[in-house]
């Protein structure tokens, strides 16, 4: 079996499996967001956090709940890997230093997880599952709540009430992420993945010197860390190491558990707002991005320049040789177009227009499928323009899922898509302007600008994945990153939340002849060619000077 063909099945696989299990995984999560009974254990957290989940909220109290709790998280992750060096179970490791700890703690509270560190050298038993893995569940469950916070604002109306944000985070980690990567994490561990808590061995001798690896609880920690669509690697390698990912079908099934919640999620839409052929749209926008771009890497990926890529079957160059050329482009593709951030190769390595494609990928939003949560919210902003868009074209007031579009929603919608491209761009111009950054780079040219470049756009879109050329283990870029994840994570929210509350408010309006239809596959290619154009052409000056520029060089 050649490789293109084996990458083609191996794709076929993976869709058939999403398509197994979009029907039942949506509608359950739609009845976990729709039941008004609490199990038992919810309600002791409840009770030991002070909250009463009946309280309905409207969106300033929403938005204070998810500003609130995430802000907490930061402060407990900081202080627990300051304190590490007197903790038990740290391996040895002393504390994290001020500004790497800070980068850290922002990273995994807003579902980034950009580590400037080794993992395996760094961080001991107790902040990699008391810390890291804890921040995986709860990062992942807020972003599901405010999507669905979202969505109630299409489905409700005449009230401002969005439901309560510590019912829905609590109901996502005890009902769906706690469930599914126990299930995960079982199957990790049967195919190879490690799962301990041993302490660091040598392994060998190598040129006159030792090997050491250490243990630790990995299969738990990467199970969530892909269903979650979190992203940080135990180990520095990531998802390429044979730990982490062993086999090639752990690595598909990796792929398969970072796609499944946000492909769900627009069924869970469908079903939440009354019509599941609105979220079938959604789904087949998602879906067509996704396969173009697996598409487009693979055609770059496979294309042969010269005798070593023929003999190879491809640029193998920083991808693991038990994966391939397919797997690896399916892998950087599917993690690029979420918020995971994983990675089983080295992007850095892949082919100019390769490495350009795995950026445009977080640029167009992180939408197709996007995160847990947040892709199912950012697709439907972007939804929102397309509609106004079309609006502009017949005269007439824009109109979705029975709510106008108007001076007010459009504002937030625009705020919405533009936030993330102006972190990314200033702080980009601000890293090449100024003299320090630039000494970070381990290339120059388009290659060492692309590193800058990804490394922003990955903070910004709440990514973490790396061209990995980039030292960014510097006050400037720990410090700096940081803020742009906070920003790129926080601000999109108070938007959408804002959003949310004034579609909710709203009362419906008819359905007439000149209503756009907006489940019609008309609709679908109106969304596609709004995303590509709107969100996809902001960045085309910075794309031009850095992977295009490679990639026509080369």
């Amino acid at each position: 079996m050649g490789p293109v063909l084996a990458g083609v099945l191996q794709l076929l696989a993976l869709t058939g499996a999403l398509a197994l299990a979009h029907i039942p995984l949506g509608t359950y999560m739609a009845k976990v967001y729709s039941s008004d009974k609490h199990w038992r254990v919810e309600k002791w957290i409840y009770k030991g956090i002070g909250a009463d989940p009946d309280t309905q909220m409207r969106w300033p109290a929403y938005l204070r709940g998810v500003l609130a709790f995430s802000a907490v998280g930061v402060v407990f992750l900081y202080l627990l890997q300051r304190l590490q060096g007197i903790l038990p179970g740290s391996l040895g490791f002393s504390s994290i230093e001020p500004a790497q700890a800070f980068n850290t703690a922002v990273s995994f509270v807003t579902n980034t997880n950009w580590q400037s560190y080794y993992g395996e050298q760094a961080m001991g038993h107790v902040v990699q599952t008391a810390g890291l893995a804890v921040q995986n569940f709860v990062s992942a469950a807020v972003g599901i709540a405010v999507a669905v916070a979202l969505v109630r604002g299409f489905a409700r109306s005449r009230t401002g009430e969005l439901g309560n944000f510590w019912a829905d985070m609590v109901r996502g980690v005890v009902r769906i992420l706690l469930p599914g990567a126990f299930v995960a994490a079982i199957v990790l561990v049967a195919c190879g993945v490690i799962q301990n808590f041993s302490g660091i061995h040598e392994v060998g001798q190598f040129m006159g010197g030792s090997q050491q690896w250490n243990g630790g609880a990995v299969a738990s920690q990467e199970a969530i860390k892909e269903f979650g669509t979190n992203g940080g690697g135990y180990f520095n390698a990531n998802s390429a190491h044979p730990f982490e990912n062993p086999t090639p079908f752990t690595n598909l099934f990796e792929i398969f558990l970072m796609l499944v919640i946000p492909f769900s999620l627009t069924r869970t839409f469908g079903v939440m707002v009354g019509s599941v052929k609105q979220g079938y749209a959604i789904l087949a926008t998602m879906a067509t991005i996704w396969v173009g771009f697996v598409a487009l890497m693979m055609w770059t990926e496979f294309a042969h320049h010269g005798p070593a890529l023929q003999a190879a079957g491809g640029a193998m160059e920083g991808k693991e040789v038990r994966f391939g050329v397919g797997a690896s482009s399916i892998f950087a593709v599917s993690t690029t177009l979420t918020s995971t951030g994983a990675v089983d190769s080295f992007h850095s390595s892949f082919t100019g227009l390769g490495g350009g494609i795995t950026m445009l990928g977080m640029q167009l939003g992180e939408i197709a499928p996007g995160g847990t949560g947040s892709g199912l919210y950012g697709m439907l902003i972007m939804a929102i323009i397309a509609v106004f868009i079309a609006g502009l074209m017949v005269g007439r007031t824009p109109e979705y899922l029975g709510k106008k579009i108007g001076t007010r929603e459009i504002k937030f919608a625009a705020c919405y898509i533009l936030v993330t491209p102006a972190l990314v761009l200033i702080f980009t111009a601000a890293a090449m302007a100024l003299p320090t950054p630039a000494h970070s780079m381990t290339n120059s040219g388009a290659h060492g600008f692309s590193e800058i470049l990804y490394a922003y756009t990955s903070g910004a879109n709440n990514n973490g994945s790396a061209f990995a050329g980039l030292n960014a283990d510097t006050q400037w870029f720990n410090t700096t990153i940081g803020l742009v994840m906070i920003l790129g994570r926080f601000l999109p929210m108070v938007f959408v939340l804002a959003l949310a509350g004034s579609l909710a408010e709203q009362k419906p309006v008819p359905v007439t002849a000149g209503t756009l239809r907006t489940e019609k596959p008309l609709f679908t290619g109106l969304l596609v060619g709004a995303i590509l154009v709107i969100t996809g052409l902001t960045y085309f000056p910075a794309l031009a000077l850095g992977p295009l520029a490679e990639g026509l060089a080369s």
